[in-house]
């Protein structure tokens, strides 16, 4: 000890690490200074590195910054129902001019929404997201609103809607999201909920389509058509062209398709190499589940490339992603087989935390226009984009830039 300290060298774990007697401190616009209450002096450089440093990004979610009687400000963590005077920020402060970093921040399958969005300040957006009740929508929902954004719940049952709602609030009773009814199944329903959303007379930055049905037996809508096609595809497609002059209005926005990797297993052509649009509203007869899902799948993919040729000249991008193969959710909830296959693969699958990073991963760190479809599975992405940042990455749209 008596070696190190002749050599001027202190006996810490790191260089970060204060000296007895000063304590680390945040100013009001983000700036860390540092207190000698021995000497009862501040300085703005650290006493042992000599660095300057600012706080990295904003408060985590679920804290809020308050200030006392006396003018000091202190912090709120909602989440674990405690104050502080400490800046939790403090574990993140950078330098004052850090040198640009040559690499990029990776995710993988082991990465959260909540990891992705860490320090993000959502509260001047506005996200409609369909099928949002449960699995993925919901914690992209959850996700989205507990930093800030204004979030509208587009589901058909309206019950199991309003229980996501409370309890999207109980983790955070400032989180600004609502739910609407939406029905893809039927055509007059999604007429009247765009309607009503542009009554509300709000922007709109992000448009996640969602919802769908998988494996569920034949039936006709209201509008005679296919079931699985209507909801998983046309109602979307429908929902789209209806909100197209908010989202050009808003720009820059984006349109988000959840699709799926089985849509290379399915094709809308006849034998002859003709495409034949009577395959994706098919008769009973010549209905078979899976067919019907990976076509409407393989739509939501053609469609999103169509509409980012069509939009993105405006300001407007479309996206499609794979949320991933091996995930546990209740999409499977229409035929027993598929729920017996999903319960005996559910300790190798990943959670929905993790696959609606899917979502935020396309929505958020493509900076430029171009169309792109995101597959976490394989880690590939066709037409891969630069990263906005290469220590944060978001969801569907370059949130930075919105």
């Amino acid at each position: 000890m008596a070696a190190l300290k002749y050599a001027g060298l202190e006996d810490t774990d790191s260089e970060e690490e204060l000296p007895p007697g000063w304590e680390e401190r945040t100013t009001k616009d983000g700036w860390v200074y540092y207190a000698n209450h021995l000497e009862e002096k501040t300085q703005w450089e650290h006493p042992k590195s000599g660095k300057r440093k600012r706080i990295a990004g904003d408060l985590p979610y679920g804290w809020e910054q308050e200030t006392d009687e006396n003018g000091q400000v202190y912090f709120v963590d909602h989440i674990n129902k405690r104050t502080t005077y400490l800046d939790p920020r403090l574990a993140f402060t950078v330098e004052d001019n850090p040198m640009k970093s040559t690499t990029r921040q990776r995710y993988d399958g082991n990465s959260t929404a909540m990891e992705i969005l860490q320090g993000r300040d959502l509260s001047e957006k506005v996200v409609i997201i369909t099928g949002a009740n449960s699995g993925i929508g919901f914690e992209t929902a959850k996700s989205l609103a507990l930093h800030g954004a204004y979030v509208i719940l587009a589901c058909r049952n309206m019950s199991r809607a309003n229980e996501a709602v409370q309890r999207i609030l109980e983790e955070w009773h400032k989180a600004k999201v609502e739910a609407m009814t939406l029905d893809l199944a039927s055509l007059h329903s999604v007429q009247h909920f765009a309607e009503a959303f542009k009554s509300k007379n709000v922007p709109l930055h992000m448009l996640i389509c969602n919802a769908a049905v998988f494996a569920a037996p034949w039936s006709l809508t209201e509008d005679d058509l296919e079931a699985t096609f209507q909801v998983n595809h046309l109602g979307h497609f429908y929902l789209v062209q209806l909100l197209e002059d908010i989202l050009r209005h808003s720009s820059p926005a984006r349109v988000v398709m959840v699709s799926s990797e089985s849509h290379r297993f399915s094709e809308i052509k006849d034998s002859s190499g003709k495409l034949d649009f009577s395959l994706l509203s098919p008769s009973k007869k010549e209905f078979w589940a899976m067919v019907a899902y990976n076509r409407s799948k393989l739509c939501n993919i053609l469609f999103s490339n169509e509409l980012n040729r069509h939009l993105s000249p405006h300001g407007v991008t479309s996206n499609a992603v794979h949320p991933g193969n091996m995930i546990y959710s209740s999409i499977h909830r229409n035929w027993w087989v598929y729920t017996l296959l999903f319960t005996l693969a559910r300790p190798f699958t990943k959670s929905m935390v993790s696959e609606c990073l899917a979502a935020f991963y396309t929505s958020s760190v493509f900076k430029s226009w171009e169309w792109s479809y995101k597959n976490p599975d394989v880690h590939i992405c066709f037409n891969l984009l630069p990263l906005i940042n290469a220590s944060t990455v978001l969801m569907v749209i370059t949130l930075s830039n919105l």
